[in-house]
This record gives C-alpha cells, structure tokens and sequence, in this order.
C-alpha cells in the first residue's frame, strides 16, 4: 500500500514537473510570438512613416522645384521690363532733346546767347528798306548766326520782310516794324562781327560808305524772344525707304 502511494505521488510529481515545463513552454512561445508581433508593427509603422516622409519630402522638393523655376521666370521678366523701361526713359530723353532742339531751331523757344546786336537808323537823307534787312539778315546768316530778331520780331526761314505804304514803315511776318531797326543775332560774336566788318565787302563797311547810320555791338548775352508764327508744312513729306 505504501509502495502504491509512493507509486502514485511519484507519477503525479512528473506529470506536475511535465506539465511545470509544458507551460514554461508554452508561455516562451507565447512571448516570443508577441514580441515577433510587435516587432513587425513597428518595423511596419517605422517603415510606413519613413515612405511619407520620403513621400512628403519629394512632394516638398518637386515643389520647391517649380517655385524656384517660377521665381526665375519672375526675376527675368522683371529683368526685361526693367529693360523695356530703361530703354524708354532713354529713347524718351532722345526724342525730348531732339524736340527741345527742334523748338529752338523752328523758334518756339525764348534763347539766349553771345551775339551782336546791330542798330539801323534812318536819317533824313536816307531810309532802311526791307531789301536792306534781307541783306543783313542773309550776311548774319552767312556768319552762321542760329537766331535772329529784328525789333522783338523773331526772323525764321519763312519769315516775310516786305516794304509797307510807300516805304514808310517795313512789315515782318505782317507786323510793322519802324525806324530804328534793332536786329540781334546769337552766335560767335567775334566771327560774326569780323564778317560784318569785313573791308569792302562786309555790312557794316558798305553801308557806312553809303552815309548810312549803322552801329555794332558785341554782347556777351543776347536775348531772343519765341516765334508767335506758326510754321505749317502743308506741301512736304518724308522720303522713307
């Protein structure tokens, strides 16, 4: 009987130290699936958070890309229009000195400069006539006079000097203009007076020969007053190729 017990609890000591390490076993297994579980979840999730950011950061970069490409097309648009502008402010300094010019030369402009001032003066044994002006006029001109006046009465390439009543008084541009004949010229005053001086030949020297009453001054500012004419080009046009 004792040795039965003994038998007995033998048998289920081993099947209790069996069962003891069945479960040791089991529960190794048990963890080692659940740390292979949960190895491959974060591996998983790393993995799927690493392939966004790539993702994230290519979407960035493609982005970055076009916005760059697009801040160069800006920059040389901008570099154009600042051409463009550039190239207007000069063309349109050109065009308003080639216009200033144009207004000075067509006598739309009051001017000044150094120049001559010649005084006719009728006595009572002779007078001035208009053909006694153009004569003048034309030699200043020869002396390469840029502007001329005669008595305020700005003298341009259209400019009439025809005698009036009998030759009582001269009209220029329909103006009368009497006695005495201030005539200004803008130019280089030592050539232009040296030309009107000339022996034999010059204004002054010839007119003076005849008895007329004729005065030279050289001026280092002479002032010219605009044009009130209006120069109209009704007949002539551009040659263009």
């Amino acid at each position: 009987m004792e040795k039965f017990k003994l038998k007995l609890r033998a048998d289920i000591t081993a099947v209790t130290i069996v069962v003891f390490i069945v479960c040791i076993v089991l529960v190794a297994v048990m963890l080692m699936q659940f740390r292979t579980v949960e190895q491959t979840d974060i591996t998983e999730i790393e993995n799927m958070r690493e392939s966004e950011l790539r993702s994230a950061l290519v979407d960035w970069k493609t982005k970055y890309e076009e916005i760059s490409t697009q801040l160069a097309d800006v920059n040389d648009k901008i570099a154009e229009y600042q051409k463009t502008i550039n190239g207007h402010e000069e063309s349109s300094k050109v065009v308003n000195e080639e216009l200033k010019e144009s207004n000075i030369l067509i006598g739309k402009t009051d001017v000044y400069g150094p120049g001559v001032i010649v005084t006719l003066t009728d006595t009572d044994e002779s007078q001035y006539t208009a053909e006694d002006l153009l004569d003048l006029v034309n030699e200043l001109r020869y002396a390469g006079a840029e502007a001329i006046s005669i008595n305020g009465i700005r003298v341009l390439a259209n400019t009439d000097i025809v005698d009036l009543f009998d030759y009582s008084c001269i009209g220029i541009n329909l103006q009368r203009a009497q006695s005495p004949y201030v005539v200004k010229a803008i130019g280089d005053r030592n050539y232009i007076s040296s030309v009107l001086n000339l022996k034999g030949s010059g204004f002054i020297d010839r007119y003076k020969k005849l008895g007329r009453s004729v005065s030279l001054e050289e001026e280092n500012k002479v002032e010219i007053p605009k044009s009130n004419s209006d120069f109209k080009i009704e007949y002539m046009k551009e040659i263009t190729e």
